[in-house]
C-alpha cells in the first residue's frame, strides 16, 4: 500500500531540521499509518534508515538490544550488520516501531540522542499505560506528537480532490456559502468519508476497488478485531471491563444525550470502578473522550468533571462497522441511506462522532456542558462541544452544536449565550446545510469542521 499524503510529514520535517537534539515519539492508535509514514520519511529524507518493529523483532536484533544498547559503538556496528544497512553519521534514521513493547529502549533513548550520530523516531500505541511505563524514567530528550486517522482534508487529497480542499478553505475564510451544486458534491464526499473513515487500509481498499464500501468494511472489521486482541492482552484486573465498554460504544452513542451512565453498564457501578477502563480506551486512542466542564471558562480543563463523559470512537468509519453487522448493512441498504441523507435512525450519533473526530484531529480537547433545571426536572441546556481560542490576552470560548437533521432549534445555544455571554467569542452550528451567518452564530456545513 502506497503512503498517503499526511499532514504529520511537515511536522517530521520540522523535527529533522532541529538537528537531532531530541528523539521523536509518534503516538497513535493501531493501524492509523504511523509505521508507513515514518518509513516513507526515512526513504525520502535520509541516506539510509533502519526500522526495528518490536511486534516482529528477530532474536538476533533483540539480543543486540539486550546486550549492547549501552555500548553505542558496538550497538551500531552489530545493528548495521544484522539489518544489512550501512549507517551514515547525521544522514541515517533509526526507527523503533511499536516501542511500547520494549520500554527499556525509551529509557535508553537519551544516551542515543546524546551520542549524536543518528536521528531516532519511536512509534507507539498505549504509550502511557501503567504496564508500559513501570520502572522506567521517561527521558526529557523525547519529544511527543499525536497522530490521528486521516482528517477530511487528507481524505480529499487521497481522493485526488486537492482543489476541493482549497475551495472549502477559501469560502470558510470568507464566511460565504459555496455554490449550491458544489455544496452538494462536498456533502457527498463527506458522507463517503463518514462511511469509509480515515484509517489508511480501508481508504486504500475503497480506492483500489472502484470505491467499493464492502471492501473497505472488510478492512475495518480486521482493525476492530485487532483492537479486541489488544484488549485481551492487557491486565486481567480491567480486561473484561475494557472489552465490555468497547463493545457498548455504539449503544452509548445511540442514546439521546450520548452520555455514559455507569449504572446502565452494570448495577451499582460508578466512575471509580471504571476509571482504568476509560483511561485505557483514551490512551489507546481507539476512542475520543469528551468530559463535562462544570463552569465553562477559558480554562475548560480546570473545571473538568471526569465522572461525566461521552465516549466517541476515534474513527467514524470504524464506528459504522462496529455498530452494524455486515448483514444489517446489506439488508437495510445502509450506505445508500447515508449517501442520500435518508438514514432515519442512528445518523445523529454518526454525525456527532464525525464532528468530534474532526475537532480532535485539529488539536482540540473535547468538553461538553449541560445545565439541569430544578423546576422542570430536566436538562434545559445541552451543548455538544466547547472549544477555546488561542488568544494569549483575552481568551474566549465557543459553544458548538452538531445538527444532523434539516430542522432543528438553537434553544440550548441561546440559553448558554444568555448565561455566559461575557465569555463567548462566537457560536457554531455544524449542520448538513450550506454556510450562513446570523448575528453571532456561524452555521457551518460539516465539511468545514476541520478548519475550526
Amino acid at each position: 500500500m502506497a503512503a498517503f499524503k499526511r499532514k504529520i510529514y511537515k511536522r517530521l520535517l520540522e523535527w529533522k531540521a532541529q538537528g537531532g537534539i531530541t528523539a521523536l515519539l509518534i503516538e497513535g492508535a493501531r493501524r492509523i499509518g504511523k509505521s508507513t509514514i515514518v518509513e516513507e520519511f526515512g526513504k525520502q529524507e535520509y541516506k539510509s534508515y533502519i526500522l526495528i518493529d518490536f511486534n516482529h523483532i528477530s532474536k538476533e536484533v533483540q539480543d543486540i538490544i539486550d546486550n549492547h544498547l549501552g555500548d553505542t559503538d558496538t550497538f551500531f556496528m552489530l545493528l548495521s550488520s544484522a539489518m544489512n544497512t550501512p549507517l551514515y553519521p547525521r544522514e541515517s534514521l533509526i526507527i523503533f516501531d511499536e516501542v511500547q513493547q520494549y520500554p527499556r529502549v525509551r529509557q535508553e533513548i537519551k544516551y542515543l540522542v546524546k551520542d549524536g550520530r543518528y536521528d531516532y523516531i519511536e512509534t507507539g500505541s498505549l504509550i502511557s499505560i501503567k504496564e508500559n511505563v513501570a520502572d522506567i524514567t521517561i527521558p526529557s530528550e523525547e519529544e511527543s506528537v499525536k497522530m490521528y486517522p486521516m482528517d477530511f482534508e487528507e481524505w480529499l487529497w487521497a481522493m485526488g480532490k486537492d482543489m476541493s480542499a482549497d475551495l472549502i478553505r477559501f469560502y470558510f475564510q470568507k464566511q460565504q456559502p459555496l455554490p449550491q451544486a458544489v455544496h452538494h458534491e462536498l456533502m457527498l464526499l463527506l458522507r463517503q468519508y463518514m462511511i469509509v473513515g480515515g484509517m489508511p487500509k480501508p481508504v486504500a481498499a475503497y480506492l483500489e476497488n472502484e470505491r467499493d464500501f464492502q471492501q473497505a468494511d472488510k478492512e475495518k472489521r480486521k482493525i476492530l478485531e485487532l483492537y479486541r486482541k489488544d484488549i485481551r492482552k492487557i491486565s486481567r484486573k480491567y480486561q473484561a471491563k475494557v472489552l465490555t465498554i468497547f463493545d457498548q460504544i455504539p449503544g452509548l452513542l445511540a442514546k439521546h444525550d450520548k452520555r455514559v451512565v455507569f449504572k446502565d453498564i452494570q448495577n451499582q457501578s460508578d466512575f471509580n470502578s471504571y476509571g482504568d477502563t476509560f483511561f485505557w480506551l483514551e490512551d489507546s486512542m481507539i476512542t475520543n473522550m469528551c468530559f463535562l466542564t462544570s463552569d465553562p471558562n477559558v480554562g475548560l480543563a480546570l473545571n473538568e468533571d471526569r465522572a461525566y463523559l461521552k465516549c466517541y470512537m476515534g474513527d467514524t468509519g470504524l464506528l459504522i462497522s462496529h455498530a452494524f453487522s455486515e448483514n444489517t448493512i446489506a439488508k437495510e441498504g445502509l450506505y445508500k441511506q447515508l449517501l442520500l441523507d435518508k438514514l432515519s435512525i442512528n445518523e445523529g450519533m454518526l454525525f456527532e462522532n464525525l464532528v468530534a473526530q474532526m475537532l480532535v484531529a485539529n488539536g482540540h480537547r473535547l468538553f461538553f456542558y449541560t445545565h439541569y433545571d430544578e423546576h422542570a426536572h430536566r436538562n434545559d441546556i445541552e451543548i455538544d462541544f466547547l472549544i477555546s481560542d488561542d488568544s494569549k490576552i483575552k481568551q474566549k470560548i465557543f459553544p458548538i452544536e452538531a445538527k444532523s437533521t434539516r430542522v432543528y432549534s438553537t434553544t440550548s445555544l441561546d440559553r448558554f449565550q444568555k448565561r455566559f455571554h461575557e465569555r463567548i467569542g462566537g457560536r457554531y452550528v455544524i449542520h448538513t446545510k450550506n454556510l450562513k451567518k446570523e448575528d453571532s452564530t456561524l452555521f457551518l456545513p460539516a465539511y468545514m469542521t476541520w478548519l475550526l
